[in-house]
């Protein structure tokens, strides 16, 4: 960090360094979901070539999930340990690895392609589980509360624009060249990209494009800039660890944000794993338009997750008040997502899509759990935090498929899928409004220990 004198920090010009840092988050949230949705444009084509059920094609689709979720914890603690920085990078580069190397599963015959790619989906997600911790750790340090929506938004709404991109082309890949070549490019692209991480995430103090302006304005607003900054500390044993848990896991609030980001990640999930199966098998397109036109809804999804983002921090300067300018967003949102219900009933191509680019829209708009989370963490366990946060969230990423293709398999429709992703809608909106309660930052309590 260069050192500059009051006099001339004074009067210089602020740097923009934190822009590009989330510049950066959303290009690798991007390919985080990217390879996250490589099995649902190419699922339609390796569940032909390998014989699975809807059933079965649920529990592959769960796989990444089950690691996802068991990693979050400590995944979480590595990067209160090690920092976001080094943990991150391990991160990338292991799940594109991962991705790349499900391209190979026919390797394997008969039952073993299954176990094979069982395996790597799950790899892959305990290879995950660190990088939306990751991205809440880095927004806390680098962004004041007035634009720590807003640059939540813009990571969070990569899982979109990963859509509007991939699908295109993860959907041409699979028609002309076979569904094998959607994991060669997708994890190829993403073991180039962990490399570019290093060169440009720095932590604020030793960014070498930030100025004292700039350091001095997001502190002020709450940015935690030291976060990651080497010091002496007394070592926390595991059961003090635990401790902090469970103060987590007894807080209303806590219980509130938790049990609403389990029902937005339900919506997430279906359009991440069953939308463009939906559009084949229900809607009966062809792969090559389904990857197309889910990207449509992508696009709308895209949109409200910035313009959620920027409403938040618009609230935020306006009322001074974070349940106005957290909430506000996320219940009109996910109020809105309940529209996909209609599709049951319409049987034209355009409407469809119309109320799924609606649902779209308004999860985008609502998917603020990133933000409430960098919002209430404990500074001491930023990362733990993040890592139980996630936990609770993507347990949904396990049952939604699941269940999804259960019900699927049950009714031979999709209509129970949607009315079932529409009710998760409507808790989500039901737990940040009515359970949550004042969003505030989360105070430890300290362990007392007996003395000897």
């Amino acid at each position: 960090m260069s050192t500059v004198s009051p006099a001339k920090s004074a009067v210089e010009k602020r740097t923009n360094a934190r822009y590009w840092i989330v510049v950066m988050l959303f290009i690798v949230t991007s390919f985080n979901y990217g390879d996250r949705a490589t099995l649902s444009i190419a699922g339609t084509s390796m569940a032909r070539d390998i014989g699975l059920d809807p059933i079965g094609m649920g529990y592959i689709f769960s796989a990444f999930s089950w690691a996802y979720v068991i990693g979050q914890i400590p995944g979480g603690w590595l990067l209160d340990r090690f920092g976001s920085k080094r943990v991150y990078f391990c991160s990338i580069f292991i799940w594109s690895l991962f991705t790349l190397l499900q391209g190979f599963v026919d390797v394997f015959d008969g039952f073993g392609i299954v176990i094979a790619l069982f395996t790597l989906r799950f790899l892959v997600g305990l290879a995950e589980a660190p990088s939306f911790p990751g991205n809440s750790r880095i927004v806390a340090a680098w962004f004041p509360a007035q634009e720590r929506g807003t640059a939540v938004a813009i990571f969070n709404s990569a899982q979109y624009f990963a859509t509007v991109i991939f699908a295109p082309i993860m959907g041409w890949l699979t028609s002309a060249v076979g569904w094998a070549h959607v994991f060669w490019f997708m994890g190829g692209l993403g073991i180039i990209l962990s490399f570019v991480w290093l060169k440009v995430i720095h932590d604020p103090n030793d960014h070498p494009g930030v100025n004292k302006a700039e350091l001095e304005y997001i502190e002020q607003g709450g940015a935690l800039i030291n976060m990651d900054k080497k010091k002496e500390e007394r070592k926390v044993g595991w059961d003090e660890k635990m401790f902090q848990i469970r103060q987590l896991i007894s807080s209303r609030m806590m219980l509130g944000i938790y049990l609403g980001q389990y029902c937005v990640n339900a919506l997430t999930y279906f359009f991440i794993t069953w939308f463009p199966l939906y559009l084949v098998n229900e809607r009966g397109m062809s792969i090559l338009k389904a990857g197309f036109v889910a990207s449509i809804p992508a696009v709308c999804g895209f949109i409200g997750g910035v313009l959620g983002g920027v409403i938040s921090d618009m609230l935020m300067r306006k009322t001074g008040s974070l349940n106005i300018a957290r909430k506000t967003p996320i219940v009109v949102g996910m109020l809105m997502s309940i529209s996909m219900v209609v599709c049951i009933y319409v049987d034209t191509e355009w409407v469809v899509v119309f109320f799924m680019a609606l649902a779209f829209l308004g999860k985008g708009i609502g998917a603020l759990g990133w933000a409430v989370m960098a919002d209430t963490a404990p500074k001491e366990i930023s990362g733990l935090s993040g890592g139980l946060f996630n936990m609770f969230g993507n347990a949904s990423g396990i049952v939604t498929p699941i269940a999804i293709g259960y019900i699927i398999a049950t009714t031979g429709s999709y209509n129970g899928a949607l009315v079932y992703v529409g009710i998760h809608a409507f808790v989500a909106a039901f737990s940040f409004l009515f359970i949550t309660g004042d969003i505030k930052r989360f105070e430890l309590k300290p362990m007392h220990k007996d003395p000897l």
